[in-house]
């Protein structure tokens, strides 16, 4: 199968904005004007990206220094996206301590080959899927905190320490983050068909090999965030990782 540029997917693509603008509309979400400023910067910044992986996959370093830019511009993204893009650091580091331990397993393995063809899509699949539910677990926790800043000042109040209370707040919200990816994997194959296992058979793949690759993906997401969060939610409890107005309402 073969999906080429062409005026068939130009036409696909502007019928496809044209209905969710629409939809935006209509269902009044108020989203209109980001879902198309979304899309055309997906077409540009996809076209650029083809043009620099066609250049960079075949050596290794600028391989690495591809998916490096990627998990930048993931940390940056989230971090503005919670509320607290000066955190960025703290973003990355959580992050940091998902995606270089179960990458490096991909890695030493050998279920993914150490080469740019292999590395960038690979890479660019867990630090996506990364910053998702770092963005998750953030906007959750932190909406929990300002709605519950009630709770957290009780929970000072009977001798808990800050730590203790914004655990209090938070400890069920940051599951809320991880159960999404969790159906995506627990529904694989009977209500989805995830990106890798149709990238692969797009490539000319057999469907066991699109299955094994999509099973392994999905596998590395689930232990990524599942370490993201955690080491997310900690950050948060120490009050490293928080958005300006709850640093300031936050004390100790």
């Amino acid at each position: 199968m073969d999906i080429s540029p062409g005026w068939p997917v130009a036409v696909a693509l502007v019928v496809l904005l044209a209905v969710t603008v629409l939809a935006n509309r209509l269902g009044r979400i108020d989203l209109d004007r980001e879902a198309a400023v979304a899309g055309v910067r997906a077409i540009v910044q996809l076209g650029l990206v083809a043009l620099v992986i066609t250049a960079v996959v075949r050596s290794i370093w600028l391989s690495l220094l591809a998916v490096g830019v990627m998990f930048t511009t993931a940390a940056v993204t989230t971090a503005r996206r919670v509320g607290a893009p000066r955190a960025w650091h703290w973003a990355a580091a959580s992050m940091a301590c998902g995606v270089v331990p179960v990458v490096a397993i991909l890695l030493l393995s050998g279920a993914v080959p150490f080469v740019g063809v292999a590395l960038i899509p690979v890479g660019g699949i867990v630090i996506g899927n990364t910053m998702t539910v770092h963005t998750l677990v953030g906007r959750r926790t932190f909406a929990a905190l300002r709605e519950e800043h009630g709770q957290y000042e009780a929970c000072l109040a009977l001798g808990l320490t800050s730590h203790q209370a914004i655990d209090e707040v938070i400890a069920r919200r940051v599951p809320e983050g991880i159960v999404p990816s969790l159906d995506q994997v627990r529904t694989s194959g009977i209500v989805t068909l995830p990106g890798a296992f149709i990238g692969v058979m797009l490539g000319g793949g057999s469907a066991v090999q699109a299955a094994t690759a999509q099973v392994l993906v999905l596998f590395a997401i689930m232990a990524t965030q599942a370490i993201t969060a955690g080491v997310q939610a900690e950050l948060i409890r120490r009050r490293l990782m928080l958005a300006p107005d709850l640093r300031a309402s936050l004390v100790s």
